[in-house]
């Protein structure tokens, strides 16, 4: 006879369950254990990004002197590997190997990719410290080839990760496995925002250094880790003999989906509206609100909470029925008051108000990101996940690049008129930059609604939902040559 658990074993099982709200991802052929090991490369993604966009772009503005729009194309720098991230994805589902892997090599690339990069940042930071001898500019190049290899790195090992959860997963429970994976990665900025602002306390160029030398550790242990044992080995699924569509095939069938074009449109617009501002945050706080760096790298822990809530609130709402693309309206409406928050912080020497206003900036982002990514998982077709992902990927990553270097160049660039008085005795200040991007943000996310409003109930939730589940349990021509889709 079998034994009752305690009650409160029954306690906690319910009370885990519903404060994870992705647990029902998990399946008898994922278990939930072994599903967040494989979450473990999405922390390493978050530690590197918390690592690039947050400590170092606010270090090599406000201590190292290095100019904004310089950190920020070097922080954009990836945008020019962002659109391959299609290719990659394809190439993953594609992939011909005697090992038997598909997804498993281009994880291993990009971690070594990632690692690479981690290892040549703390070279160029000795440079651009100016603790040698050598010429700035070669530090300048050297911190330029970290964050391209980073971001290389990030993009193969996050379209591949993604897509071998969906392999692994059943069907049905894709996108709750994908929303899971991307959960993991803001809890994995979240945790590298704190431990980065408990290291850098008492900040100096040899604790930085150490700090970096310590994520690029943290990135090969942990993607180890998510690796090992994942995916089963197939020769027979990899064999050189086998037929796949060519690449241009593929993306011609994925443009005839219905509105495909819009929905790229709307992810983009979104992306850039709350993007722009990833290279600002903590520069604004230092420069404007005079906040040290411990304090102004928390902001990137309290962006990241704020995006967990908005992932934790569109997984309620999305398995009650709500339309995605609703309620990544409802995202982009959460980004108005956000911005105002942060531009009135200034005039108001407000730190609670511009707290706020982060918070609410991942939140609304949050929001959009897991309900366009939903969107984009119900749509997909049969051996396209890979492909799918790749596109979201390469469209929201090159998005936000583009943001990320617009926002650095439009605030120097405006910054320097105001400055010089050209803009009048009022805006001669080092604020006036920064409101002028954070303003240009709220125009976007007016132009996200234009263009997610009528992507909203085209064809009823029942319909969209029936839709996407029929989709997922068609029939896949290579299903038999996948047993790796179930665990022996």
């Amino acid at each position: 006879m079998s034994r009752r658990r305690p009650p409160v074993a029954q306690f906690w099982t319910r009370l885990g369950t519903g404060l994870l709200p992705f647990a029902d991802a998990a399946s008898p052929e994922l278990p939930l254990g072994r599903l967040l090991r494989l979450s473990l490369f999405q922390i390493s993604v978050g530690l590197a990004a918390v690592l690039l966009i947050g400590t170092l772009n606010r270090v090599m503005i406000v201590e190292l002197g290095v100019p904004a729009w310089l950190v920020a194309v070097m922080v954009a720098l990836p945008l020019v590997l962002a659109p391959f991230r299609a290719l990659v994805g394809f190439r993953s589902d594609t992939h011909r190997s005697v090992l038997g892997w598909r997804r498993v090599p281009y994880i291993w690339i990009g971690t070594l990719l990632q690692f690479g990069g981690l290892a040549i940042m703390p070279f160029a930071l000795i440079v651009l410290s100016g603790d040698t001898n050598g010429p700035l500019v070669y530090g300048q190049i050297g911190a330029a080839l970290a964050f391209l290899l980073i971001g290389a790195g990030l993009h193969t090992t996050q379209t591949v990760g993604l897509a071998l959860a969906t392999d692994l997963a059943p069907s049905d429970s894709h996108p709750r496995v994908v929303a899971l994976m991307c959960m993991m990665l803001l809890i994995g900025m979240l945790g590298g925002a704190l431990l980065f602002g408990a290291l850098l306390a008492q900040f100096s160029e040899v604790r930085l250094i150490q700090v970096v030398q310590g994520v690029a550790l943290a990135t090969m242990v942990l993607n180890v880790a998510a690796l090992w044992k994942q995916e089963p080995r197939n020769p027979a699924g990899t064999a050189r003999h086998l037929r796949h569509p060519g690449f241009g095939e593929a993306w011609r069938d994925f443009s005839t989906m219905p509105h495909a074009k819009r929905r790229l449109v709307a992810l983009g617009l979104g992306t850039i509206a709350f993007s722009m501002q990833d290279v600002l945050l903590e520069p604004y706080g230092g420069q404007v609100l005079h906040l040290s760096v411990s304090v102004t790298t928390i902001l990137s822990a309290l962006l990241a909470a704020g995006g967990l809530a908005g992932f934790s609130l569109a997984a309620r709402k999305l398995r009650l029925g709500m339309d995605p693309y609703r309620l990544a309206a409802v995202g982009a409406l959460v980004g108005l008051p956000a911005f105002s928050a942060v531009v009135f912080a200034e005039p108001l020497d407000s730190l609670f108000l511009f707290a706020l206003g982060v918070a609410l900036i991942g939140f609304g982002a949050g929001l959009f990101a897991h309900c366009t990514l939903t969107a984009a998982m119900g749509t997909a077709r049969p051996g396209q996940i890979g492909l799918t992902l790749g596109i979201w990927g390469a469209v929201q990553a090159s998005a936000a690049g583009c943001a990320v270097a617009a926002g650095g160049l439009i605030r120097d660039g405006v910054t320097s008129l105001a400055l010089s008085g050209a803009l009048g005795e009022t805006l001669a200040n080092t604020a006036t930059g920064y409101s002028v991007v954070y303003h240009i943000e709220i125009a976007l996310l007016f132009a996200t609604l234009i263009a997610v409003g009528p992507l909203v109930n085209l064809a009823g939730v029942a319909a969209r939902g029936a839709s996407a589940r029929a989709l997922f349990s068609s029939h896949d021509p290579l299903e038999e040559a996948r047993p790796w889709v179930t665990v022996p």
